[in-house]
């Protein structure tokens, strides 16, 4: 009897190891597995997010951090800016280690934050094996304060981009970055909230739906990276909430949705492509949902719907009220401004809202801020931003209404280069150093090439003749 005992015993043991051995390995085979997937849809110019990437991970399941940790601290980088003399031999150049970036495909694509890198002379960024290279900006998004650099290096250590949807709140995640000049340091917190909008971003359009969390972040830690257990890129530290400016239990991130459409517009089409509906809004409260009969204290009313946009080709009126954007709940305005945000010009969204009581849909087709289906972004690479302007393509609109093509000057600086040509905004560049030029593209291509005398040569659409402009570089 005895013995029966203990080998029922020593059955019921060994089943359990078992199954633990069984569950770990099957879960390290599901990471392999998804990053092996991930990994074949990348081609040679193409992040490794394609726009019909269907999302293949959920939120994750490990305790421990010591597997998450080790995959992704070789794919953190250290990145320092370079400032200095403005032309000026005198001065000495300066360099401070600034924050942090997270390498995000085997071939040098690098996402950080704007306010890490802006400014900048030069960029260096240091790998965890203490390698150094210069980095390239591929472009920049101040709505949602995200910088992609590019180095030139090949077979690199990255992150995949995970499911920042599938996170819940009190999920343990960890923050790996540099703070005060420590490289590769890690810790560890829980999701404290989603979707925060804490004010920070100056762009009178900025996109603030953050992930809140408790994982200590300090200075230097901007840019780094958010990450699950299972070692998924779920978001891109940038900011704390502090009144004594060091960590006191409050940081965000950007989630990694929301940085995925970022890279791939930047990579793609050189600049981010955002749709808009033509709405202004504002979060329901209690005194506006008893005024609407409204069941629950959730949604976005929409306090004025512009004439002749999307939102009015739609159907949508004031005073209606928005809970989902393609089958997601928006119950507040930062949740709203994440998901319209994943879409471009010229995508449908279909919306659910409320009227009279009523739970009603329809289907927009975005548009962008010009009011068109086109895919066109104000460019501000550094180049044009140190001599003073922004510039776009031009629309489909305005090239059969012109029956021309060129470059829109967009703004003008005060006090820049540009400005001092007495160049106006709406001005139409056609031609650099008396070569044509049809979009932006073309436009930086002779522009990088010039050195010394840069020639303009091109027209307002209201006013008759040729206008040439004359600045040195």
């Amino acid at each position: 009897m005895k013995n029966g005992l203990i080998l029922i015993i020593c059955c019921i043991v060994s089943s359990l190891i078992s199954l633990k051995i069984y569950d770990h390995n099957r879960q390290e085979r599901i990471i392999e597995e998804d990053k092996t997937n991930y990994s074949k849809l990348v081609s040679d110019k193409e992040l490794l997010l394609s726009k019909d990437l269907k999302r293949l991970f959920t939120s994750s399941s490990p305790t421990n951090f010591i597997s998450a940790a080790s995959k992704s601290l070789p794919a953190v980088t250290s990145i320092r800016t370079i400032t200095g003399s403005n032309g000026s031999e005198s001065l000495i150049r300066q360099s401070n280690s600034t924050g942090s970036g997270v390498v995000v495909s085997p071939d040098g694509v690098i996402v950080t934050n704007n306010h890490v890198i802006e400014d900048y002379e030069e960029i260096i960024v240091m790998l965890d094996d203490k390698r150094e290279y210069k980095a390239k900006v591929l472009g920049t998004d101040t709505n949602t304060d995200l910088a992609i650099l590019k180095i030139e290096a090949e077979g690199l250590p990255f992150l995949v981009l995970g499911n920042s949807d599938s996170l819940r709140i009190g999920e343990w995640v960890l923050a790996i970055g540099n703070p005060f000049m420590l490289n590769s340091t890690v810790t560890a917190g829980i999701v404290s909230a989603k979707a925060r909008n804490i004010n920070i971003l100056e762009s009178r359009i900025g996109i603030e739906s953050f992930i809140q969390t408790d994982a200590a972040v300090n200075p230097g830690n901007s840019g780094g990276a958010l990450v699950n257990t299972n070692g998924e890129l779920l978001g891109i530290n940038t900011a704390i909430l502090s009144t004594s400016g060091k960590y006191e239990g409050f940081s965000f991130a950007i989630p990694s949705n929301l940085v995925s459409k970022v890279v791939y517009d930047i990579r793609q089409y050189g600049a981010v492509q955002r749709g808009w509906l033509g709405i202004t809004i504002s979060n329901i409260d209690d005194q506006k949902a008893a005024a609407l009969r409204l069941d629950e204290v959730k949604g976005i009313l929409v306090d004025m719907v512009n004439a002749n946009t999307a939102a009015a080709d739609a159907g949508l009126r004031n005073a209606d009220v928005i809970y989902g954007v393609n089958g997601v709940e928006t119950n507040t305005t930062p949740e709203f401004l994440e998901q319209i945000a994943r879409y471009r010009p010229g995508d449908e969204v279909e919306l659910a809202f409320i009227r009279n009581s009523e739970r009603m849909s329809t289907k927009a087709i975005l548009r962008n801020q010009l009011n068109t289906t086109d895919f066109i972004a104000v460019r501000k690479d550094k180049v044009l931003v140190d001599l003073g302007f922004e510039l776009r393509d031009m629309d489909s609109n305005e090239k059969t209404r012109m029956a021309k093509e060129g470059v829109i000057v967009v703004t003008i600086k005060e006090s820049s280069k540009i400005d001092k040509t007495n160049m106006d905004p709406g001005y139409i560049i056609t031609t650099i150093n008396d070569k044509n030029v049809r979009n932006v593209d073309e436009l930086l291509t002779e522009l990088n090439k010039s050195a010394g005398r840069v020639y303009l040569e091109g027209y307002y659409e209201n006013y008759p003749g040729k206008y040439p402009y004359t600045f040195y570089k």
